[in-house]
């Protein structure tokens, strides 16, 4: 054996094995800190690169959800609205119907015109009101709507818009045949109003049958962005998280590792000394 008090080698192993655990014992708190194997691109260059591709995409679905919520929000007001249009036309066509009765008076015939009137401009309310974010569907000179239906804004879902106003003045709708000032104040006008309700029903049955197929595919792409955004998710913990059992046990490891790494270097510390031993 050789002793030297220039050069300890036992010294210098274990501080350099003491570095080594010291090392890895960073990195294993790192990972239970945060709950992540690979936190920065120090980590792991390649897979950090991955994963942060990856959560772009999440990021970008998380807004076409938001796009498409909102896009049924606004379809949910249209066809509510809708319906109840609807439900009021059948009002509307019953007192028209009973003024077409030859046998009323004038009278009777003028409180039915009066409630006729009293619908018919609660349709205009009902269409005013069917707004969500600014946006309405049914009104006259509405504009089509689109939604994002990718994270990266190249594919979208479009649908119409459907015209439920009164025509003017004298003259039919696009839907609703029924013009603003329509009354059922004569027999005349109570049997035109009959065949215009009659066909105003078709009509807005058609537009609530589109809308609603509208509807239901907004629906379907918004359970597919959710399944997908939660499948991406996934694929990002697969690749980033850390086993958190695995690291508590190697925490405990590396702990004894670093407690029998201090006292090699302690032991290999007082190695020269023995040399004193030999000059007494």
């Amino acid at each position: 054996m050789t002793f030297s008090v220039n050069t300890n080698v036992g010294a210098m192993i274990a501080l350099q094995n003491l570095r080594e655990t010291n090392a890895r014992l960073e990195v294993v708190q790192r990972q239970i800190s945060t709950g992540l194997r690979v936190s920065s691109a120090k980590d792991d260059g390649a897979t950090y690169a991955i994963a942060q591709n990856m959560r772009s995409k999440v990021a970008g679905y998380n807004v076409v959800r938001q796009s498409l919520d909102r896009g049924m929000s606004v379809m949910d007001v249209a066809i509510a609205a809708a319906e109840s249009i609807s439900d009021i036309m059948i009002e509307m066509r019953e007192k028209a119907l009973a003024a077409t009765d030859r046998s009323l008076d004038q009278q009777s015939r003028d409180a039915l015109n009066e409630d006729f009137v009293q619908l018919r401009d609660q349709v205009k309310t009902i269409i005013s009101s069917a707004e969500f974010n600014g946006i309405n569907l049914i009104e006259s000179g509405a504009e089509d709507m689109s939604v994002l239906a990718s994270d990266d804004g190249t594919s979208t879902i479009s649908f119409a818009a459907e015209d439920l106003s009164y025509g003017p003045p004298g003259g039919p709708g696009t839907n609703i045949i029924l013009s603003e000032d329509a009354t059922i104040s004569s027999f005349v006008n109570a049997d035109t109003a009959v065949s215009e309700i009659d066909t105003t029903i078709d009509n807005i049955g058609a537009v609530l049958a589109r809308m609603g197929a509208s509807s239901r595919r907004l629906e379907i792409q918004r359970s597919f962005t959710t399944k997908l955004t939660d499948a991406l998710e996934q694929g990002i913990g697969n690749l980033v998280d850390a086993d958190m059992a695995k690291a508590a046990a190697e925490l405990q490891a590396l702990q004894v590792k670093q407690q029998l790494g201090i006292q090699a270097l302690s032991i290999a510390n007082r190695s020269p000394s023995i040399l004193l031993e030999l000059f007494r």
